[in-house]
């Protein structure tokens, strides 16, 4: 029997068609300056980083507070890092409610993002697994493709 947190409603794959270099568009997810402009940059809600180490063994750091007064407070480490080929790391978060109780988590859910050229676009593949719940398989869909609308406004800027 397969492990429940690696099950296929525990699982996210989404994928993505570049306009851009894959050295860019893998420097785009790899470089502080341009993380912080379209990683879970959504219209009205607070993004702050305080940490970005985006190395083998290095960690990223982030929260982000929505309309709702909810805050997500979220840990990266990298596992692997090919440039430009492949990225590996495990994504944690905690979701707080608006008076500050925690209502839900995540820990140790592997992201693998692949970035394949294609002519003259990046084909960009990322997959999500080990979350909890289909439920947070849902909310990481909706949050990752707009994460990845974010980061298509910026590699065209």
């Amino acid at each position: 029997m397969a492990h429940p947190a690696y099950a296929p409603e525990t699982k996210l794959e989404v994928r993505r068609m570049f306009a851009a270099p894959r050295e860019k568009v893998f420097e785009a997810w790899t470089q502080r300056e341009k993380v912080e402009k379209w990683m879970c940059r959504f219209p009205r809600h607070e993004t702050r980083f305080t940490t970005s180490d985006a190395r083998p063994g290095g960690t990223s750091v982030m929260e982000v507070k929505n309309p709702q007064g909810e805050t997500f407070k979220q840990s990266v480490t990298y596992r692997d890092i090919e440039p430009p080929e492949k990225l590996v790391f495990t994504w944690d978060w905690e979701k707080f409610s608006a008076s500050g109780e925690k209502v839900d988590e995540a820990r140790d859910t592997l992201v693998t993002v692949e970035f394949e050229p294609r002519g003259i676009f990046t084909e960009v593949i990322l997959t999500h697994e080990g979350l909890a719940t289909a439920a947070q398989r849902e909310a990481h869909s909706k949050g990752w493709n707009g994460c990845f609308d974010r980061l298509e406004e910026e590699l065209k800027a």
